[in-house]
């Protein structure tokens, strides 16, 4: 309910889009975007790695889309390329970033604590249950950029 909550709040062109939610006695189905380019983790493997120029270009996009959760209070704390899907097989650069099942809306004045997240991408404070906030997400950024 956390991420359906999220998803209807955060309204950006590289954020993926909740069109409705249907509930049954048993599931909760939501309907999203079709995006049938994959997830950036198999476009990196495939093609080993990026130019300089074409990384600053994925990642200018993908900032962008995170400064905007950040003004809006809200930290991803899951960025990863499996996260990040394109729409389709023409561009690297036309993604949505997916998967806000651990997202929360921080309060200004309060550290989470919630260890989440993949290990691979997270920030040493979320790990170590340090208290964390926005700039966990930024840690995860550059670990992918790394990858680029």
């Amino acid at each position: 309910m956390n991420e359906i909550e999220i998803l209807r709040f955060l309204k950006h062109p590289t954020i993926i889009t909740l069109y409705e939610v249907y509930e049954s006695a048993d599931y909760v189905h939501l309907v999203i975007e079709y995006l049938k380019g994959g997830e950036l983790f198999d476009k990196i493997q495939a093609k080993g790695s990026y130019s300089e120029g074409d990384a600053a270009k994925l990642m200018k996009r993908l900032l962008e889309a995170i400064n905007y959760c950040h003004q809006k209070n809200v930290i991803h704390r899951d960025l990863k390329p499996e996260n990040i899907i394109l729409q389709d097989t023409a561009s690297d650069l036309d993604f949505k970033i997916v998967d806000f099942g651990l997202a929360v809306i921080a309060r200004p004045d309060t550290k989470e604590t919630l260890r989440c997240g993949s290990p691979g991408y997270a920030a040493p404070e979320v790990l170590l249950k340090e208290g964390y906030g926005l700039k966990a997400d930024i840690f995860s950024c550059g670990i992918m950029l790394s990858f680029l």
